[in-house]
């Protein structure tokens, strides 16, 4: 009689035998938490940084944010942001 030397693969385990505990997320946070350090171009060292809320979603320095954001900005830029309508008023 001929024998197998092949090594036989353990069964796959059976579907019905899995946990069925349900993992939850956190919900996300309302509104995001605001930056701690200045983004988009440099500050001057005579102005300090002002913080701003965003109104639309916003990519800066490769970074999205979303609506409600809060980001510190050098004030020219922010004076730049609230003239194309990214920051609410």
């Amino acid at each position: 009689m001929a024998t197998n030397s092949t090594p036989k693969k353990p069964a796959a385990p059976d579907v019905a035998e899995e946990s069925t505990d349900i993992v939850t997320q956190p919900a996300p946070a309302a509104r995001p938490p605001a930056i701690a350090a200045p983004v988009g171009p440099a500050v001057s060292p005579l102005a300090a940084p002002v913080t701003v809320t965003l109104s639309h979603h916003h990519e800066i320095d490769g970074t999205a944010y979303v609506p409600g954001a809060e980001i510190l900005v050098a004030p020219e830029y922010a004076e730049r942001l609230r003239a194309q309508g990214y920051v609410q008023p």
